[in-house]
């Protein structure tokens, strides 16, 4: 059965380093066949560059997913068009470049793969997620054995129930932007795995993958100041799922975290 790895954004130069160090021992330890990772915070926390998406690669991800941070970097929107192995939200407005699923081939194994942005609490100008998930599925029904879908949303009920809505027709609904892991990972009574966040790869000494203290002082006196991006206590999180290609369905779910040292 083929198994597939996804990460949890990968925040600023320490998850970068951190996901390059311990990918290529970590994917033949679980014997996992396609690599999947939220990238939209891997540029010094906020956006992607096309360097940073061409070092990932190298470093065995098969595929980038992307968020509501995904123009935050100056010029991506004339790169992405460029990379195959990057996918942005599927259900921002049409006229955004990139690409809105990718089909990842593995051993004859066919993987789509595409993220929808919440509504809830996010300034991102989308569309409906449900609908857009709907859309999307039909459009891969043909083209892939399963497909994976990445829940890039704030508020965890509007996760909860896509996962529900889209159980027993996708192998995976996975949350991403919070940053924070949960631990309610399993698989739906009709096959598909759910988790409401991955977490991050990156610093967990941190606000959200930030340094602590000025995240602090603005909370206190509510100005502006800059968020550089943390350095302790770096882990790697995401999960593993192992999926039927008979049935593009999920088989078992298991929560994965590295940390340094261990």
């Amino acid at each position: 059965m083929p198994k597939l790895l996804f990460l949890g954004d990968i925040v600023g130069r320490p998850g970068r380093t951190f996901v390059k160090e311990h990918l290529v021992s970590l994917r033949e330890e679980l014997g996992a066949d396609i690599v999947v990772a939220n990238a939209e915070n891997s540029a010094g926390g906020a956006g992607i560059t096309k360097k940073i998406v061409e070092e990932l690669t190298a470093a065995g991800i098969d595929a980038i997913t992307l968020g509501d941070h995904v123009w935050d970097q100056k010029n991506f929107e004339n790169e992405i068009d460029t990379l195959e192995t990057t996918c942005r939200p599927a259900n921002l407005p049409e006229k955004n470049p990139g690409r809105t699923h990718l089909v990842i081939e593995k051993n004859g194994f066919r993987l789509g793969i595409f993220t929808v942005l919440g509504r809830n609490y996010l300034t991102l100008k989308s569309s409906c997620p449900f609908a857009m998930a709907d859309a999307k599925l039909e459009e891969l029904k043909a083209q892939c054995d399963a497909v994976f879908v990445e829940s890039h949303m704030e508020a965890t009920s509007e996760k909860i129930a896509l996962g529900w809505y889209l159980d027993g027709r996708a192998a995976a609904v996975v949350g991403t932007h919070t940053h924070v892991p949960t631990a309610d990972g399993r698989v739906l009574p009709k096959g598909t795995a759910y988790l409401s966040d991955a977490g991050m790869c990156g610093p967990y000494a941190s606000v959200l993958g930030r340094e602590v203290e000025p995240v602090i002082e603005s909370f206190l006196d509510g100005m502006k100041r800059r968020f550089p991006v943390a350095e302790g206590d770096v882990r790697l999180c995401g999960c593993l799922i192992e999926i039927d290609p008979s049935t593009g369905l999920a088989r078992s779910f298991e929560r994965i975290e590295i940390c340094k040292g261990g």
